[in-house]
């Protein structure tokens, strides 16, 4: 009986092993040498990305879209597959007002609890809905709630797409509604060239987060910074070559 109990205790052990070795994580320093995932891009123009994710919504993203026309920028949305199915209009509007459309997967689900099958049903169902709606091919891929290991970004990779997160001093939580105060000034006081900020243009009220912008997208503009999508900062990058395949 107490081999039979160490006998269980090993095999448990050896799967622990396995199952880290199968999920390793390198540290961000890795991963953005070799190109796999960008959190910022280094450069000397006065140039930022802003990204939305979760969307679209048929609210809150056509509010911000508004924004940025106004203010002649640009932003790039991580989308989930199952919204723009949901909202076509909306994602078609995001292309024909100049900005990028890019893959979150199709349903948004937690990456550390699904198989790479699993994934890659994801990533390519997410692709042919955009597709499908909008004419584009995203090439920039964003993990939702920002899981990565050696996995899922090889997975990534290997369905041809750039691993995109943020700065880690741009990260707004504007999906918990901390004040428009507060959004803006955590965006505006840690400003850097390169920077590729975080919103959320879905989720519940966004309010907040249109609200910020309104302030955010002038006061940035006024001190010379432009708006770019992220494929346009990672030009800045000779590590990211685009597009990684032909697009149809």
């Amino acid at each position: 009986m107490e081999k039979a109990g160490r006998m269980i205790w090993l095999i448990l052990c050896l799967l622990c092993v396995s199952n880290s070795a199968h999920a390793e994580q390198h540290d961000r320093w890795y991963y953005e040498k070799n190109g796999d995932v960008v959190w910022e891009v280094k450069t000397k123009q006065k140039v930022v990305a802003l990204t939305f994710d979760d969307g679209p919504d048929r609210l809150y993203t056509n509010q911000i879209l508004d924004i940025l026309k106004e203010n002649n920028a640009k932003a790039t949305f991580f989308v989930v597959g199952k919204r723009v199915k949901e909202n076509p209009e909306v994602a078609q509007n995001i292309i024909i007002n100049g900005n990028e459309i890019a893959n979150h997967t199709f349903t948004h689900p937690n990456l550390n609890r699904i198989n790479k099958s699993q994934l890659t049903k994801e990533i390519r169902d997410a692709e042919q809905t955009v597709l499908s709606t909008t004419g584009v091919r995203p090439s920039l891929f964003r993990p939702p709630l920002g899981h990565y290991n050696d996995e899922i970004i090889s997975n990534v990779r290997e369905n041809d797409y750039i691993v995109v997160m943020w700065s880690w001093h741009q990260d707004t939580y504007d999906w918990k509604n901390p004040g428009v105060k507060t959004i803006v000034n955590n965006v505006l006081s840690n400003i850097c060239n390169g920077d590729i900020i975080l919103f959320h243009d879905f989720g519940g009220d966004r309010s907040q987060t249109v609200q910020a912008l309104e302030i955010i997208v002038p006061e940035l503009k006024r001190k010379g910074y432009q708006f770019v999508t992220v494929s346009e900062l990672l030009q800045e990058d000779a590590k990211f070559k685009f597009p990684l395949t032909e697009m149809n």
